[in-house]
């Protein structure tokens, strides 16, 4: 008898709302409470199970001049928006290796603080990095994920190598992240094949975080979910770098699951989304459509879309040029 993989009610998948954290990378982290307390408040509402909530950058890196205060996220301002979260949703940041998270001095000791989950990022040469900021985060009583980004120009045992020491780490889970909106669900499949076969036995779960350049954010993260993944990202309206995320309404529609509610969503889409400011701006555009296609980062055809004199067929030309 044939089956239907992608009937996904699955209790043990978890949902992880990104809109604030990957969405702050268009306003430099500068939404207002009322934003994040309406997006927080909703994932309550629809049974989202985390909600990353910004980046636990350095000040040092990432002046506070600079940047709104989701992009530090120290305890004073999670507290203004969550109280003390006496509520199911988890709170998340993610944390960057690479020297961009002072990990040692600005992450307080769980029993401390409103967070639930560390996400360390990190490229495929940051591995040693990340494993012991994982490593610190768990030992202060955090889950913990490594989100891999950027396997799209990676090679393949680069990749393999990154996963098999992230496995003897104490990653809850390990992320596989289309950072550049580059990759197709065939690749997507292995990918997740690959990483669920070097965490086997651990007891550690294969997330996705799917970027939408080619407009497959959604149907990758479907990919992934069909293929075992259970930790899943996804950004009220998609909102998120260039090109943005997998649509929340969308992932939500999809599975088959009583625990999650979409009409919250819906709702949070209607009355806040537009209340942003006219100059933050996401979707797939032309210029993040040939930066996904060239599998490219994204952040050419951001300065490209900033300008005045922006002209996507000069763009085109420009990454056909440098390639």
């Amino acid at each position: 008898m044939d089956k239907a993989p992608w009937i996904t009610y699955r209790p043990e998948l978890k949902v992880l709302d990104a809109t604030v954290r990957d969405g702050g990378l268009i306003n430099n982290s500068r939404f207002d409470d009322n934003f994040v307390r309406g997006v927080y408040e909703t994932c309550i509402a629809a049974g989202v199970d985390y909600m990353e909530i910004g980046y636990k950058n350095s000040p040092d890196v990432f002046p506070k001049k600079n940047y709104g205060p989701w992009r530090h996220c120290e305890e004073e301002d999670l507290r203004r928006i969550v109280g003390t979260n006496d509520t199911n949703l988890k709170l998340a940041v993610m944390a960057d290796a690479g020297g961009k998270c002072n990990y040692k001095r600005d992450i307080l000791p769980k029993k401390d603080s409103v967070l639930d989950l560390i996400r360390v990022a990190c490229y495929v040469h940051q591995i040693p990095d990340a494993i012991d900021m994982i490593e610190y985060c768990h030992e202060l009583g955090y889950e913990t994920t490594c989100n891999i980004m950027a396997v799209s120009i990676a090679q393949e045992v680069e990749v393999q190598q990154a996963v098999e020491e992230v496995a003897k780490s104490s990653a809850d889970a390990v992320v596989v992240v289309d950072s550049f909106g580059a990759m197709y669900s065939e690749q997507i499949r292995t990918l997740v094949n690959r990483y669920m076969m070097a965490i086997k036995g651990t007891g550690k779960i294969v997330g996705i975080h799917a970027h939408n350049n080619q407009q497959l954010a959604f149907a990758n993260t479907i990919e992934a979910i069909v293929c075992g993944a259970n930790f899943v990202d996804a950004t009220m309206a998609g909102i998120g770098r260039g090109a943005g995320n997998c649509s929340m309404e969308l992932l939500l529609g999809f599975l088959r699951n009583p625990k999650f509610h979409i009409r919250p969503v819906w709702e949070f889409l209607h009355k806040v989304m537009p209340t942003l400011p006219e100059d933050i701006e996401w979707g797939p555009y032309p210029e993040y459509i040939i930066s996904g296609q060239m599998n490219q980062h994204p952040k050419d055809a951001i300065q490209s879309r900033a300008s005045k004199d922006s002209n996507f067929l000069e763009f085109y030309d420009e990454c056909i040029r440098d390639m």
